[in-house]
């Protein structure tokens, strides 16, 4: 190293050095004799006697033999680490050590002679992504927010079974409101079937905004065709063929979900927004069964996870939440939401924990980790709350009670392993429902949410001996398996079967109501973002206790009525 750089950079490091080396006054001249006479680099932090990996700066000293060779140690063969340095000794070792980084210095600037044509094409692909970067930058959408989408493409049909399935028409009436037969049959009207081969889509934009990193304000954009045809929950047999991936909106785009959650302390985290639904807010989800129809969603979308967007807010808590993530963990959850809570009339329906809110208060235990799990949960529904995501017309029907009481069981299990054996989604819910009085304390007026019958019209039905048939409980039960890696890797092979809500008991008499469903369906991954998926499902009976009642439910007067349906979804993720 020339003089003139030695003068500049020793001073400095001797400066910084000097807290560490002893005074002056303390040098002691043979022992910096000993050290600079003794002239031989070490190779090896080995061949110092006294240094063991045990001593707290072994690394260190190692790095500097080892990748400088800048290091040396008394004629004896010991580094005497424990002894105190000089100012002289610390500017021996600084000497050695910049002369070693002069010669790397130099075989760098020789290296970069050498690729000086190859250094200069990277330095402009650099040049050229900084400034693209810096556009990026300029134009993002937003700092805070990720954006990802989805498009989900639905073709398929329905067909009908059943012994009346060529009188599903409208009826047609006289001027007297009288239906009119031809033939010992209603007169057709209105094809009322969606059975036709249909295609539709669905497109989801999700917007997770942070801005503290650990809370998240959700925005979802969606939108869709499926107006009222088979797959869209609003057709003929409802939302019994209802899939997940439906959206009707006329091909608008709504703003679908709103929420904010975010962190109390470690374990707790809060959801508050005017656009949600009770199972995100959940601290763990009932089943891992991917599905198709929708009634299957959630190990069986009816009971206590039976909701609709609406304005909520809830809290739930894990047991350490943040560590040990494969460990069973205790899960409490709580939450409300209500159907009127963006209306401001609480006389005539709307507000928050009003008598007309038509709201929903939905708590859960769970216990268990990623691979196995167990949960409970109890609902409290007002009238008008949705009660069931699915199920026959007088199980699943939101209409005709005071409140309801809503219990669920669920539990689930995957193997650690892909392979043959399939994970396994069980859950089971019932519901009890309070009715409103039967008959009104006075002839002259019924009040709808108070009463069934004025006096004289009960006695009216009393003479003609019919029974109170509202529903005073309903059920539900749900087994679903997934094969994960199914005949391929990444692709997933699903069934399932269960019992939609249906009613089970009612104020006089037995119910015959009920329908089972089952779904098959067979996920192939095209590539990370583009998978096809085609799907069976069956319903033996979706209008239950209903069927034959008119044409509306399976054709006045049949004794029958089921659905098989098949469909082939394509989803496009980004």
């Amino acid at each position: 190293m020339k003089l003139f750089q030695q003068l500049l950079v020793a001073p400095a490091a001797l400066g910084l050095l000097a807290p560490l080396a002893a005074n002056a006054s303390d040098l002691n001249i043979n022992g910096v004799s000993d050290y600079v006479a003794s002239g031989e680099q070490v190779t090896s932090i080995t061949q110092f006697s006294d240094v063991y990996p045990t001593d707290w700066a072994y690394q260190a000293l190692s790095n500097l033999i080892e990748r400088y060779g800048c290091v040396a140690g008394y004629p004896n063969g010991t580094y005497r680490g424990n002894r105190a340095m000089t100012r002289f000794e610390a500017a021996a070792l600084l000497n050695a050590c910049l002369d070693r980084i002069t010669e790397v210095t130099d075989e760098l600037k020789r290296l970069m002679k050498e690729f000086e044509r190859e250094l200069a094409i990277l330095k402009g692909r650099v040049d050229g992504l900084e400034a693209r970067v810096g556009e990026l930058e300029a134009t993002q959408f937003s700092t805070t927010t990720k954006l990802t989408g989805k498009a989900e493409l639905t073709m398929g049909a329905t067909a009908y079974g059943g012994d009346e399935t060529d009188y599903l028409y409208s009826n047609v009436y006289d001027d007297d409101d009288n239906v009119i037969y031809k033939n010992g049959k209603p007169a057709k009207g209105d094809y009322l079937g969606t059975n036709a081969f249909s295609f539709s889509y669905r497109t989801t934009l999700n917007l997770n905004t942070s801005f503290t990193g650990k809370d998240l304000l959700y925005t979802r954009l969606r939108t869709g065709n499926f107006g009222e045809n088979a797959f869209s929950g609003k057709g003929y047999t409802k939302k019994q063929t209802q899939i997940e991936a439906s959206k009707s909106s006329d091909n608008y785009l709504k703003v679908d979900k709103l929420w904010y959650e975010f962190p109390i302390g470690s374990d707790f985290r809060a959801y508050v927004g005017p656009l949600i639904e009770n199972y995100y807010m959940l601290a763990a989800t009932p089943s891992v069964y991917r599905h198709v129809l929708k009634q299957f969603k959630l190990g069986g979308y009816y009971g206590a996870y039976g909701a609709s967007t609406s304005p909520g807010a809830g809290i739930n808590w894990i047991s350490n939440r943040n560590s040990n993530f494969s460990d069973p963990k205790l899960k409490i959850s709580a939450n409300y939401v209500a159907k009127n809570g963006m209306k401001g009339n609480a006389r005539d329906g709307g507000g928050i924990m009003t008598d007309t809110s038509k709201g929903k208060f939905l708590s859960q235990i769970a216990y268990g980790n990623a691979q196995w799990q167990i949960s409970a949960a109890y609902a409290y529904s007002q009238a008008g709350m949705t009660v069931g995501g699915a199920g026959t017309p007088l199980g699943a029907s939101s209409k005709g009670f005071d409140d309801a009481n809503q219990f669920n069981l669920n539990a689930f299990w995957q193997p650690s392993e892909s392979g043959w054996i399939p994970s396994i989604s069980a859950g089971w819910s019932i519901t009890g429902f309070n009715n409103p009085d039967l008959v009104c304390n006075s002839d002259y007026s019924k009040d709808a949410r108070g009463c069934i019958y004025t006096k004289a019209e009960y006695d009216a039905l009393a003479k003609a001996d019919r029974k109170d048939t509202r529903r005073t409980q309903s059920q539900g039960w749900l087994v679903g398996l997934n094969w994960k890696d199914a005949f391929m890797q990444g692709n997933r092979l699903g069934f399932a079967v269960g019992e939609p809500q249906w009613k089970t008991a009612q104020e006089d008499g037995t119910p015959d109501d009920g329908n089972m469903a089952f779904e098959l369906y067979y996920d192939f991954k095209v590539t990370d973002n583009i998978s096809i998926t085609p799907a069976i499902f069956y319903l033996s009976r979706p209008f239950g206790e209903k069927t034959g009642s008119g044409p509306e439910y399976g054709g006045t007067g049949a004794d029958t009525f089921s659905t098989f349906g098949g469909l082939v979804q394509t989803t496009f993720k980004f």
